[in-house]
């Protein structure tokens, strides 16, 4: 069996492929602009990884090689044994993320989905607090701040896909020993389902790395 190589993130963008694949073979009958459509969504996919094994990269040509919906639907869920899932993280590991929060509540771990979560976030209802844990090379990242419902719909600055939107606000240390600032973001307000549309994690981690100083 191969070693896990797709991420979140990538899983998603092949998703998204096979969506839009799956809509084009519903709608269209010319079999050279399927043809062209298949071989599109194949380099979408491809485009979505930095280096591939000669293996890895047949198993996501194979993308292009079914021709009815439960054919695609089958290989998706093949796809899910390759999947890096978010490292396992625990409480204690999650306190020392966030000493500050002496009430800290942590999220339950038990029922997070590690196959499709790009950054873990919980929100502690009481304080309107957002948590959010991101693994960034081999360390872990933790930033907390203010979550605001906007009541509005836009582009989520994560996952950039139109969904309710909030508003979260993060102090972070200004120029000065005793001077604060903020960095502020709309977001996503469900994060199951921003974590399942984003494609690309550079725009999260610039403002997690720009909040986080």
């Amino acid at each position: 069996m191969q070693t896990p190589f797709i991420q979140n993130h990538q899983l998603n963008v092949i998703h998204k492929q096979a969506d839009f694949l799956l809509k084009t073979m519903r709608t269209v009958a010319d079999r050279k602009v399927l043809e062209t459509v298949k071989g599109t969504a194949v380099i979408n996919a491809i485009d979505a990884f930095d280096q591939l094994t000669m293996e890895q990269k047949n198993l996501l040509e194979q993308m292009s090689k079914h021709e009815a919906a439960y054919e695609l639907q089958s290989y998706l869920d093949e796809l899910e044994a390759h999947v890096i899932p978010f490292p396992e993280v625990t409480v204690k590991q999650i306190q020392k993320l966030f000493p500050k929060s002496k009430k800290l509540k942590t999220p339950d771990l038990a029922s997070v989905d590690y196959k499709r979560t790009t950054y873990l976030r919980w929100m502690d209802v009481a304080t309107n607090r957002l948590y959010i844990v991101y693994p960034y090379g081999e360390q872990l990242l933790g930033i907390e701040g203010q979550m605001t419902s906007t009541n509005k719909n836009g582009f989520c600055m994560f996952c950039n896909r139109h969904r309710e939107l909030g508003f979260f606000n993060v102090k972070t240390r200004g120029s000065g020993p005793d001077q604060f600032a903020s960095a502020g973001q709309y977001i996503c307000i469900d994060d199951e389902a921003c974590n399942h549309s984003i494609t690309n994690t550079a725009p999260l981690e610039k403002f997690l790395l720009a909040a986080g100083k």
